[in-house]
């Protein structure tokens, strides 16, 4: 059974602002949890004009707290940016608001550009190294260690899941080293994602924390009733897309027919040649695309993330994408 989970930027679209985003985003994720999906992720970007999640754990509190049963997490927190400590404590704080809800994705990217890393008081000198020994670190404070002289308050003694975000082969193998589940970046960065795969696979080790491996991919997507209506919602996606590969990041622009050649149908292009995996179309394209797709990789999960300007139609694909789930898990 392959279970469906949101990822969300909660973006900020073309003529409007982050207050607007945030209610879009709780209530695509009041519609998640009825249609349900089995997680809603919120992932940290920085200087991004049209990504509205950078206080990632605030705006996690602010889904969770309106909500009730859908798990909530960070897909992800770049640690790096951050010390080990403190997101301890946020996540600790989090777990004990929402008990049972809570799930921390941890990547070692910046998350924006070099300029605004060093804004972050990130060292950029960094040292991949570092990552592995921050997430053990950042394990230790959630462990039940009375002794320790620094303890994480809140955060100490609770089980908050941690999994590892990557885009590379590098996360593949801290995960599978450190025995956690493995989140590929497939929606954007899928040209290693074979590779990652298998590295994470075949090398693996059984933890405490998980006895066998547990892979999760992310899928654009971007449904619609037909397949030409899916297509023109998507270029918004691919306009913001090809506008931040130029260093103009913008807000989320509204759909523009002149992106609407780029947008092909999954298949088209040898999966190992792809910059991104994505499924446009209507239910029965979207649902052919995601079977090819799951055949190849055989993932655990499916994150579904889509950047579409208008808030209904967002609803709309989500509605659509949940209705060709059931088949998908059945397979």
């Amino acid at each position: 059974m392959v279970r469906l989970s949101v990822l969300d930027l909660a973006p900020i679209t073309q003529g409007s602002d982050a207050a607007a985003a945030f209610r879009n985003t709780l209530d695509l994720a009041r519609h998640a949890e009825r249609l349900g999906f089995h997680r809603y992720w919120l992932a940290e970007h920085h200087n991004m004009p049209g990504i509205a999640s950078a206080a990632t754990a605030i705006v996690i509190g602010h889904v969770a707290a309106g909500t009730r049963t859908i798990r909530v997490g960070a897909g992800g927190i770049m640690l790096p940016n951050h010390a080990p400590l403190v997101i301890a404590e946020q996540f600790g704080t989090l777990e004990s608001l929402f008990p049972g809800r809570i799930d921390l994705g941890l990547g070692r990217a910046p998350g924006t550009d070099p300029v605004t890393a060093h804004a972050l008081r990130r060292t950029l000198a960094s040292d991949p190294e570092a990552f592995p020994h921050d997430v053990l670190e950042l394990m230790e404070y959630f462990a039940p260690q009375d002794s320790r002289h620094v303890r994480a308050v809140p955060g100490s003694g609770l089980k908050v899941p941690i999994y590892i975000l990557g885009s590379s082969t590098f996360g593949a193998e801290v995960a599978a080293a450190l025995g956690l589940p493995f989140a590929f970046a497939s929606h954007f960065a899928a040209a290693h994602m074979m590779t990652a795969l298998h590295l994470y696979r075949s090398n693996f080790r059984p933890s405490a924390h998980l006895a066998r491996p547990y892979t999760m991919l992310g899928v654009n997507v971007v449904a619609a009733d037909t397949d030409e209506e899916a297509r023109f919602l998507a270029t918004s996606g691919r306009e913001s897309f090809a506008n931040l590969r130029r260093g103009m990041p913008t807000p989320l622009p509204p759909p523009n027919r002149a992106f609407e050649k780029d947008v092909l149908p999954f298949g088209a292009v040898p999966l190992e040649e792809i910059a991104l995996v994505a499924m446009v179309g209507s239910a029965a394209t979207v649902a052919e695309g995601l079977r090819r797709f799951i055949s190849q990789t055989a993932p655990d999960e499916l994150f579904a993330t889509s950047h579409i300007y208008d808030h209904p139609a967002r609803v709309r694909s989500l509605e659509i994408l949940a209705a060709v789930g059931p088949a998908l898990s059945a397979e």
